[in-house]
């Protein structure tokens, strides 16, 4: 490829801020829930590359001819790749397209066809965009885009703080993150957290089932919790992990967590976790907790605890029946009982179709 802006390209980040700004001028975007994807095209040339410089064409094969179709002959542009699966974003059947197999994903590219959201715009023709403000490459933007048809989306965008503040709660259910801010004069900065994110967070009491040793440490230094919640059934579920310790309170936990090692396994509702994990030792298939192609080599082995203890912590939406993202420990619960740690406490945001951010059917 020889473009004015040639791969690869860190892409522009935001940095996260806890409400909309109310002052200065800005522009405000739904904050997608996907891949971050640039795409360079030099005439039958086409590259998708990931957040960390690599291409991800393999993976979305059936996003190439709609990118040749549609978009000019020499372009840069920098968006999300989304899955929509029953009105909401799918993270998870997004993830499932990182298969190592090509008759896998070929399958996964039928059943599940992945969308391309585009939000900026760093070169056109042989014209270098990104010392340009960003209200001209997205008024480019939209001019190169104004005729794309589905799977290729422009993201909405507004200047007006009451319409995204109405984004940042309604469309939440749908599956977007939040919603980003943007300097209508600002240049586009490759690797640099100009932008402003906010981003949903909310409080939930977890059961504490287990935990998983530091990677430093020499198994003295706690790494992370495991969470559970209990179903309507009774039955706990792991939802999801919560990390981010300081060094000091590793230690502390990995003294505070000792006493309720003991017997853990005896009546543990995840001992069939701890067997496969024996299992895959002796080579036999894994379960859940146990490594995988997708691990790269990470040690995911856990230490089960008595499920008695009851944290706090923060999330910011559910992907599913788990926490999307990691989770951050707040405080410990002493006065709650662990089987009051249900679903039920979690708010429910009703979905909200896609559609409705797509004017005229984008």
């Amino acid at each position: 490829m020889d473009l004015p802006v040639n791969p690869p390209v860190l892409p522009m980040l935001a940095k996260r801020v806890s409400e909309l700004p109310a002052e200065g001028e800005w522009v405000f975007e739904p904050k997608w829930d996907g891949f971050r994807a640039l795409v360079f095209r030099d005439g039958d040339e086409i590259l998708i590359q990931s957040r960390d410089e690599k291409p991800l064409d393999r993976y979305f094969p059936e996003l190439h001819p709609p990118l040749l179709s549609n978009l000019p002959q020499r372009c840069v542009l920098d968006g999300e790749i989304v899955i929509v699966k029953d009105d909401e974003l799918d993270f998870d059947s997004l993830q499932l397209r990182l298969h190592p197999a090509a008759s896998r994903v070929k399958l996964l590219s039928a059943q599940i066809p992945a969308s391309f959201v585009f939000f900026d715009l760093l070169s056109l023709d042989n014209r270098d965009l990104c010392s340009q403000p960003f209200q001209t490459r997205r008024k480019e933007l939209e001019s190169i885009l104004a005729s794309a048809p589905p799977p290729l989306h422009l993201t909405p965008a507004t200047r007006d703080r009451a319409v995204a503040a109405d984004w940042f709660s309604r469309f939440e259910g749908a599956g977007l993150d939040g919603v980003i801010a943007k300097d209508p004069s600002g240049t586009y900065e490759p690797n640099k957290r100009v932008m402003l994110k906010v981003k949903h967070e909310r409080d939930c009491d977890c059961v504490v089932a287990g935990f998983r040793w530091y990677k430093k440490g020499d198994r003295t230094l706690v790494g992370s919790l495991l969470l559970g919640l209990y179903d309507d059934a009774g039955a706990l579920q792991h939802v999801g992990v919560c990390a981010s310790f300081s060094a000091k309170k590793r230690a502390e936990l990995a003294e505070f967590l000792e006493p309720y090692r003991k017997n853990a396994l005896a009546d543990h509702p995840w001992k069939s976790w701890a067997e496969a994990d024996a299992a895959a030792a002796a080579g036999v298939q894994r379960m859940p907790g146990g490594q995988s192609r997708w691990s790269q080599g990470k040690d995911l082995s856990w230490e089960p605890l008595r499920p008695e203890l009851v944290v706090e912590v923060a999330y910011e939406h559910m992907q599913g029946d788990r926490f999307r993202h990691m989770s951050h420990f707040r405080r410990w619960r002493p006065d709650k009982k662990p089987a009051d740690c249900t679903y039920a406490q979690l708010e429910v945001v009703p979905p909200q179709e896609l559609a409705a951010i797509f004017p005229h059917g984008r």
